[in-house]
């Protein structure tokens, strides 16, 4: 990959699928010479046992149906980061697209499948104490897309989407189809050992079972070698998702449903939350590539070591870039001043292209499919009021909602607009 200020293109390195026959036919991959993808293909619904409410999603608003596909994706040029035992690093994602007209037979997809909320249940209050322990059955919701529905027949900008720190990709499902329905490819990424749970849809040498939780044990930013692992990882991740993306819209892989030829790659941007953010920001320092970045709410420096003093800039807060960079803030973040250092020096740069906005009577995780769930767990008394505030701030979800879209959306349009067809 190359640095900002390089003017070369970046070279890519074509990093292959982990390619066992038996395995992939247990998935039910797609596979080509050398390919590099796989299609995950969702297992049949059992009946779930899981006893609570069922939290709804809000509608996309664009003039597009979506449809859904997942995909599993194995780089055999690197160990896993957070497992030795992994002698290859695992990456899901899930694309969110423009469907053609003709959805029918295609079921609207789950935002988890049941295997994923049974782990999340217990592992999400653990990473987000506010959340209850019980009295939810995270299967039950729903999401806008139609699982493996026909892609609509144009080339769309694609958005890579990277989630916070320890949180699933599932977790930006709300604006990923808002995305979706008004014409981008939206591909989100788990970043496996960091993430909260992720399964997967084959098992894997030195992997137990078909799933993994995450490995933080408190704030990463309090263990600077955890952080450092962790945005590293993530924004090779996201370069390494871009290659195998290359490769299917080139054919080198069977496209699902017309996919390869609904992504635009000349045209691509990427959105992160917290860690996330921290990572799309990085990665576009690194990668010519990525064309513009939302960073929301993630640092710009490195965790600080020893605690109490500045941690070194990112590079991409160190040189600035001359590539659109939107800094997205909330009024109720915990560490306004830590943050403030780095989006500072990022902001200060002569010929910078990075401009900051806020949103006020919000919180951190406003960014969240959580800006529609906390409310739905305040009113069915499994959120504290104090809890709900804490996570995504006092502003109603029919205001914080709309105007998260509207950031997101309209920095893309302006930057990353669809073609009209």
């Amino acid at each position: 990959m190359m640095g900002d200020q390089d003017s070369g293109g970046a070279g890519v390195d074509r990093r292959t699928m982990l390619r066992s026959a038996g395995a992939l036919a247990t998935a039910g991959a797609l596979l080509a010479n050398g390919g590099g993808i796989a299609q995950a293909r969702p297992r049949p619904r059992t009946t779930s046992a899981a006893e609570g409410i069922a939290l709804r999603l809000p509608t996309p608003t664009g003039p597009y149906r979506t449809g859904v596909t997942t995909l599993y994706l194995v780089d055999r040029r690197r160990r896993d980061p957070w497992d030795p035992k992994i002698p290859v690093r695992e990456v899901m994602v899930t694309v969110f697209y423009p469907a053609a007209r003709a959805v029918h037979g295609f079921p609207v997809a789950r935002q988890m499948t049941e295997d994923t909320a049974s782990a999340f249940a217990q592992i999400a209050p653990l990473t987000h104490p506010q959340l209850p322990k019980t009295g939810v059955n995270w299967a039950a919701t729903s999401t806008h897309s139609h699982t493996d529905a026909p892609a609509r027949p144009a080339r769309h900008p694609v958005l890579l989407y990277s989630p916070g720190g320890g949180d699933p990709r599932t977790l930006g499902t709300a604006v990923a189809e808002e995305l979706a329905s008004h014409g981008y490819a939206v591909v989100t990424v788990d970043h496996p050992g960091d993430a909260a749970v992720v399964s997967f849809p084959v098992e894997c040498p030195g992997r137990t079972g078909t799933f993994r939780t995450t490995v933080f044990r408190g704030d990463p930013r309090e263990q600077p070698k955890v952080f450092r692992t962790a945005i590293d990882t993530r924004v090779a991740d996201l370069g390494f998702v871009l290659d195998q993306l290359e490769i299917l819209t080139t054919g080198g892989n069977p496209a699902p449903n017309g996919l390869g030829g609904a992504l635009d790659l000349g045209r691509v941007g990427a959105y992160g939350h917290s860690a996330g953010g921290t990572a799309v920001s990085e990665a576009m320092y690194e990668d010519r590539r990525i064309d513009a970045a939302i960073n929301l709410e993630g640092y710009l420096d490195y965790a600080p070591e020893p605690p109490g003093h500045p941690g070194p800039l990112f590079p991409i807060a160190r040189h600035g870039t001359r590539r659109p960079l939107l800094l997205l803030g909330t009024s109720d973040f915990p560490h306004p001043k830590e943050l403030s250092r780095s989006w500072s020096a990022t902001l200060t740069h002569p010929g910078s292209h990075t401009h900051h906005a806020r949103i006020n009577d919000a919180a951190h995780w406003v960014f969240t499919d959580y800006a529609a769930m906390a409310p739905q767990l305040q009113t069915a008394g499994l959120m504290t009021p104090a809890d709900r505030l804490s996570l995504i701030g006092p502003m109603p979800p029919t205001e914080s909602i709309p105007l998260v879209r509207d950031h997101v959306r309209t920095f893309f349009a302006q930057h990353l607009p669809p073609r009209p067809h």
